[in-house]
């Protein structure tokens, strides 16, 4: 009966998954395609940009969060770094990037705080802080978002009852004998949590490479990056220039995939390479010196936060002055006017999400050790595959299924994404949940059903409450499927608030924005307090 369920499970999964997959491959056949792409002027510098900041964002994030690991796991200011992670994981790509650029902006809070008494301008100054030729503010907001999301994987390994704990006494172990923490750190567990955070680094490179909603907000802008241009040929209405985006499309996999290759095949290379000695001699940096990383993201995020609380309820906002002169509602009622986008938003996150949650529990309760092995190849496509490409195949799965424009092929197409992220949420506490319970119980004489809903899911609560809630905040933050899969009908706070990003309403751009940090910042709420602790009280 359980093999019967797995084989439905993966069915269920694996032939949307893998006909998107196959409908992308369709869209790479057509010759002229890629010599109309290879001889447009604008694809050498497009592709430049997206690869110098593909892998500038990648490099750095992986730097940032291996130094705030070394730094801070097993000691005090982990703690400090597993709370700041929930509502910083919680903003949506789009909405971090806008309010990045209402701080950096010529007109931003960065410049306003030091004008005039340091910088001497009366009026913003004529720099490319945003949409700059360089892609600069794109790599510091992918950075920003990507940092929290390793981090967040690699807890989800050192959390574990079983492979946390021995690696916390073996860095222990590694202290005694005279190494630093960092070092032992770099010799002990990064050898070790390396192999199991490959498949996330690949994500994040191949997001880094071909994301466009970010771009489109705080990217270059002539020539935009290589996924911005192969969006706008996808979005033309010529059949030629269509064809066109799709070979860009696939361009970008392959180079997606060339580098995921050699990474994979330098993983054994990267985890095992040596490091400075690190023994006596050295003395570890204080608390707050060592996650000075950790501290400059969770002030840059407030900062982006604040940002956007303020700009969605300026009124008559003059440089250089600080604060709004006149405070304004108009941005939250024009928000209330259009309540459907939020009904829509929450709707299609609330119904993604549980039915990602309900295939994860149910796959990773049934299904045998080997076959998770080889489905998890094909549930991580929509994480591997550049967005660009993975949305071209969704459009074909719901043309030929007859569901593109509507809501159900919106939900599905929400489902498939946010499916990944569930998954690999819940997979370390569901697997490494201990299998002497179910012993226990079954020698009281309960069945597997009574031993799921009164032993198993309530101890698991947390971790189920997390998933959700991190399914939730995929989906509010789907751009590229909403547009393409939607036929433009449904809006949501991410589609607006991209759109709105290219105009001058800023008390309207920055209330979607915030609504979008809103809404998942609201889900990992309800799912800490739906994962406390239980407390029971003395009976007199």
């Amino acid at each position: 009966m359980p093999a019967t369920i797995a084989l439905v499970l993966a069915g269920a999964a694996a032939i949307p998954l893998a006909w998107a997959g196959i409908s992308a491959v369709a869209a790479a056949l057509d010759a002229s395609a890629w010599s109309d792409l290879l001889s447009d002027p604008q694809w050498p510098w497009a592709l430049l940009h997206s690869l110098t900041t593909g892998f500038a964002a990648t490099a750095l994030s992986v730097l940032a969060t291996a130094w705030i690991l070394s730094r801070s796991f097993a000691a005090r200011p982990w703690r400090f770094v597993l709370r700041i992670l929930a509502p910083m994981l919680a903003m949506p790509h789009a909405a971090f990037a806008i309010g990045l650029a209402f701080l950096v902006a010529p007109s931003g809070w960065v410049l306003r705080a030091l004008s005039p008494w340091a910088t001497g301008f009366e009026l913003p100054p004529a720099w490319p802080t945003t949409q700059d030729p360089w892609g600069i503010g794109l790599v510091v907001a992918l950075v920003g978002k990507e940092v929290p999301f390793l981090l967040w994987t690699a807890a989800s390994q050192l959390q574990r009852a079983d492979t946390g704990t021995r690696w916390r006494r073996e860095l222990d172990l590694a202290c005694t004998m005279g190494y630093t923490r960092p070092a032992a750190w770099r010799k002990v567990v990064w050898p070790q949590l390396w192999p199991r955070m490959t498949a996330p680094v690949l994500a994040v490179g191949a997001y880094s490479l071909t994301v466009v909603d970010v771009a489109l907000v705080i990217g270059p802008a002539s020539p935009p990056t290589a996924s911005v241009l192969a969006w706008q040929w996808l979005l033309d209405a010529d059949a030629a220039v269509n064809a066109k985006g799709a070979a860009a499309a696939w361009m970008l996999a392959g180079i997606a995939a060339t580098v995921a290759g050699g990474l994979w095949l330098l993983r054994a290379r990267i985890g095992g390479m040596r490091w400075t000695d690190g023994r006596r001699g050295r003395v570890d940096p204080g608390a707050v010196a060592a996650i000075a990383p950790a501290l400059v993201l969770a002030l840059g995020y407030a900062g982006v936060m604040g940002a956007l609380a303020v700009g969605s309820v300026s009124g008559v906002w003059p440089f250089p002055d600080l604060w709004p002169r006149e405070l304004s509602l108009a941005g939250w009622r024009s928000v209330l006017a259009s309540l459907d986008t939020v009904t829509t938003t929450l709707g299609l996150a609330a119904a993604s999400s549980a039915a990602a949650l309900l295939w994860a529990v149910a796959w990773l309760e049934v299904a045998p050790p080997s076959w998770d092995a080889r489905m998890r190849r094909i549930a991580y496509l929509p994480l591997l595959l550049p967005s660009i490409l993975w949305v071209v195949g969704l459009h074909r799965l719901t043309l030929a299924w007859r569901l593109d424009g509507q809501w159900p092929g919106l939900w599905l197409a929400h489902t498939l994404a946010a499916l990944p992220y569930v998954l690999i949420a819940l997979s370390p506490s569901y697997l490494g949940f201990d299998t002497r319970y179910r012993h226990l119980s079954a020698t009281l004489g309960h069945g597997r059903l009574a031993f799921l809903l009164h032993v198993k899911w309530p101890l698991l609560r947390a971790g189920l409450a997390t998933s959700l809630a991190v399914g939730f905040s995929v989906s509010v933050a789907q751009y590229l499927p909403t547009l393409f899969v939607g036929a433009g009908r449904y809006a949501t706070l991410t589609t607006e608030a991209v759109a709105l990003s290219s105009g001058g309403q800023r008390s309207l751009l920055a209330a979607y924005a915030w609504l979008q940090w809103l809404l998942p910042a609201l889900a990992f709420v309800l799912a800490a307090w739906a994962g406390r602790p239980r407390r029971f009280r003395e009976r007199l």
